[in-house]
């Protein structure tokens, strides 16, 4: 690895580490999606104007990475609950906690999350098409805060913190995020070469990556439909009444 890309890969991570304190401090509930976003779309697009797909593949699945690590461990260490700064992140939450107590919910049926499933799929890869996916991986900065606001609740509620270590992020949803992380990549690369054009050979180039993109997106729905009803009676002991 050159000394190039560790920088600019230390730099996306401490950038959007920092985001967290920084938006949380600010107090305005939009803003935080908006400074997470940021120094990963300007690495997307710096990569892929310079031919570098691949490496701003990496630089997307370590954003997500950081943003699942700083923005529970945030949500978890805050002074005061921070679910009025989080988009959807209370709403989100309550839905969780019920489908663990009383397994009922979206969660552990697949007649019920699949048609919503391919409802966000279909409007990721709209926005991202429509927007050189700034608005995709805006709308996946939000998505990734409610979920961390979800598993910090976890922590904040009394859970110990082995199970919410092993248990607060479900793997179908980290294998839905690896694939978003692709998607945004590859979607973003037919406007932005309109844009301002540069070298770009067509969503053809990019076939790999689609299909590695398609086997996390069923991946996700598998593992869920396996192993959600079973995640949520692990979950529902260690769950304190008062949560």
């Amino acid at each position: 690895m050159t000394s190039g890309r560790v920088w600019r890969l230390g730099g996306l991570v401490l950038l959007t580490a920092a985001s967290y304190p920084l938006g949380l401090a600010l107090g305005q509930r939009l803003l935080l999606p908006l400074l997470n976003t940021a120094p990963a779309y300007a690495a997307l697009v710096l990569l892929v104007r310079r031919g570098r797909r691949g490496e701003a593949v990496v630089a997307m699945l370590l954003w997500a990475a950081v943003l699942a690590i700083a923005g529970t461990s945030s949500f978890a260490a805050w002074p005061v609950d921070p679910g009025p700064l989080v988009v959807n992140g209370p709403q989100y939450r309550d839905e969780m906690l019920h489908w663990i107590r009383t397994g009922q919910g979206t969660e552990g049926s697949p007649r019920l999350f699949l048609p919503q499933h391919l409802l966000h799929l279909a409007g990721f890869v709209a926005l991202c098409l429509a927007t050189a996916s700034a608005a995709g991986i805006a709308l996946g900065a939000v998505l990734m805060n409610y979920m961390g606001y979800y598993v910090a609740s976890l922590f904040r509620a009394g859970v110990p913190i082995h199970a919410v270590v092993l248990l607060g992020w479900q793997p179908w949803a980290l294998c839905r995020v690896a694939a978003f992380c692709v998607l945004g990549v590859v979607l973003a690369e037919p406007l932005l070469a309109r844009l301002r054009p540069y070298r770009y050979e067509g969503l053809r180039a990019a076939r790999p990556y689609l299909a590695a993109a398609a086997l996390g997106i069923l991946a996700d729905w598998a593992l869920k439909a396996l192993l959600a009803p079973a995640w949520g009676l692990w979950l529902r002991p260690l769950l304190p009444a008062a949560a």
